[in-house]
Protein backbone atom coordinates (compact mmCIF):
# COMPACT_ATOMS: atom_id res chain seq x y z
CA UNK A 1 0.00 0.00 0.00
CA UNK A 2 2.69 2.52 0.70
CA UNK A 3 4.76 1.77 -2.52
CA UNK A 4 1.66 2.53 -4.48
CA UNK A 5 1.11 5.49 -2.79
CA UNK A 6 4.45 6.63 -3.43
CA UNK A 7 4.44 5.63 -6.58
CA UNK A 8 1.27 7.74 -7.05
CA UNK A 9 3.32 10.50 -5.49
CA UNK A 10 5.81 10.11 -7.82
CA UNK A 11 3.51 10.59 -10.91
CA UNK A 12 1.76 13.68 -8.96
CA UNK A 13 5.70 15.29 -8.60
CA UNK A 14 6.64 14.42 -12.06
CA UNK A 15 3.12 16.61 -13.11
CA UNK A 16 3.78 19.53 -10.45
CA UNK A 17 7.35 19.57 -11.95
CA UNK A 18 6.14 20.03 -15.33
CA UNK A 19 4.17 23.13 -13.81
CA UNK A 20 7.03 24.57 -12.05
CA UNK A 21 9.43 27.08 -13.40
CA UNK A 22 12.35 25.96 -14.49
CA UNK A 23 14.27 27.65 -11.51
CA UNK A 24 11.95 25.91 -8.78
CA UNK A 25 12.68 22.65 -10.63
CA UNK A 26 14.62 21.19 -7.65
CA UNK A 27 14.15 17.76 -6.95
CA UNK A 28 12.50 17.96 -3.66
CA UNK A 29 11.10 14.48 -3.90
CA UNK A 30 15.02 13.57 -2.30
CA UNK A 31 15.03 16.02 0.10
CA UNK A 32 14.19 15.31 3.47
CA UNK A 33 11.51 16.86 5.60
CA UNK A 34 13.75 19.37 7.31
CA UNK A 35 15.11 20.26 4.37
CA UNK A 36 11.93 20.64 2.51
CA UNK A 37 10.83 23.08 5.33
CA UNK A 38 14.05 24.77 5.47
CA UNK A 39 13.94 25.41 1.99
CA UNK A 40 9.94 26.59 2.38
CA UNK A 41 10.98 28.50 5.19
CA UNK A 42 13.70 30.39 3.55
CA UNK A 43 11.67 31.82 0.39
CA UNK A 44 9.53 33.45 3.28
CA UNK A 45 12.11 35.33 4.83
CA UNK A 46 14.13 36.42 2.09
CA UNK A 47 11.28 38.56 1.48
CA UNK A 48 11.00 39.37 5.07
CA UNK A 49 8.68 37.37 6.88
CA UNK A 50 8.37 37.81 10.79
CA UNK A 51 8.37 34.06 11.93
CA UNK A 52 5.80 33.27 14.50
CA UNK A 53 7.14 29.57 15.46
CA UNK A 54 10.37 28.77 17.62
CA UNK A 55 11.66 26.97 14.77
CA UNK A 56 11.18 29.66 12.50
CA UNK A 57 12.34 32.32 14.48
CA UNK A 58 15.28 29.72 16.17
CA UNK A 59 16.18 29.32 12.39
CA UNK A 60 15.95 32.72 10.82
CA UNK A 61 15.53 35.05 13.16
CA UNK A 62 12.93 37.96 13.09
CA UNK A 63 15.53 41.06 12.54
CA UNK A 64 14.71 43.38 9.89
CA UNK A 65 11.01 41.38 9.11
CA UNK A 66 7.84 42.96 7.64
CA UNK A 67 5.22 41.35 8.37
CA UNK A 68 3.60 37.97 9.94
CA UNK A 69 0.81 38.18 6.97
CA UNK A 70 2.39 35.62 3.59
CA UNK A 71 -0.10 37.23 1.53
CA UNK A 72 1.44 40.89 1.95
CA UNK A 73 4.86 39.45 1.54
CA UNK A 74 4.62 40.44 -2.80
CA UNK A 75 5.90 36.50 -3.09
CA UNK A 76 6.62 36.43 -7.01
CA UNK A 77 4.28 33.65 -9.17
CA UNK A 78 7.52 31.88 -9.23
CA UNK A 79 7.81 32.03 -5.78
CA UNK A 80 4.30 31.24 -4.95
CA UNK A 81 4.84 27.96 -7.28
CA UNK A 82 7.93 26.83 -5.89
CA UNK A 83 6.20 26.90 -2.29
CA UNK A 84 3.21 25.15 -3.42
CA UNK A 85 5.39 22.43 -4.87
CA UNK A 86 7.15 21.95 -1.56
CA UNK A 87 4.19 21.89 0.22
CA UNK A 88 3.27 19.22 -2.05
CA UNK A 89 5.96 17.46 -2.00
CA UNK A 90 5.58 17.80 1.95
CA UNK A 91 2.54 16.53 2.18
CA UNK A 92 3.53 13.38 0.09
CA UNK A 93 6.16 13.02 2.44
CA UNK A 94 3.86 12.79 5.41
CA UNK A 95 6.37 15.65 6.70
CA UNK A 96 5.01 17.40 10.10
Amino acid sequence: MIVSRQLAAAGSLASLVLWAAPAAAKDFWSMSCPQLWYERNSIYHERGYCFQTERGIRTFGNAGCVTSNESALGLSSTERRTIALIVQVERQKYCK
